[in-house]
């Protein structure tokens, strides 16, 4: 995609590259652009306590200076067993932040997103 190839750190766009294919597969959802530097796979519809509702997407990913983050707006109340699988994260309410690929086990990630993304869209 015209993103990850203007993407200027050459591990993050590989890495990159490597999880559009992954949630691709995970989602079985073509990708789209959501701003300027979001990927995202699928979408649901939400409506907020203040009665907002939009849409956003179950599964996604952006190259940050400091590290790749990870959308799944899910959340990690029940996936703490994965994320201590991992390897080296950190995370906040719907975001999954990783240095690189090679400081995690991508088997636990497929899991962690395929677990993400079924529980934003069954």
């Amino acid at each position: 995609s015209m993103y990850i190839d203007s993407i200027e750190n050459k591990s993050h766009k590989a890495d990159c590259k490597v999880l559009h294919t992954l949630f691709e597969k995970v989602s079985g959802q073509k990708p789209k652009m959501w701003g300027k530097d979001i990927v995202g796979f699928g979408s649901y519809h939400y409506k907020g306590k203040s009665g907002r509702e939009g849409e956003w997407f179950p599964l996604g990913f952006s190259s940050r200076k400091a590290n790749l983050t990870i959308y799944m707006p899910a959340g990690f109340k029940d996936s703490q067993d994965l994320l201590d699988k991992i390897g080296k994260n950190k995370t906040s309410a719907g975001c999954l932040y990783i240095k690189s690929l090679e400081v995690i086990d991508i088997k636990v990630l497929e899991e962690l997103a395929k677990k993400s993304y079924l529980k934003m869209t069954s």
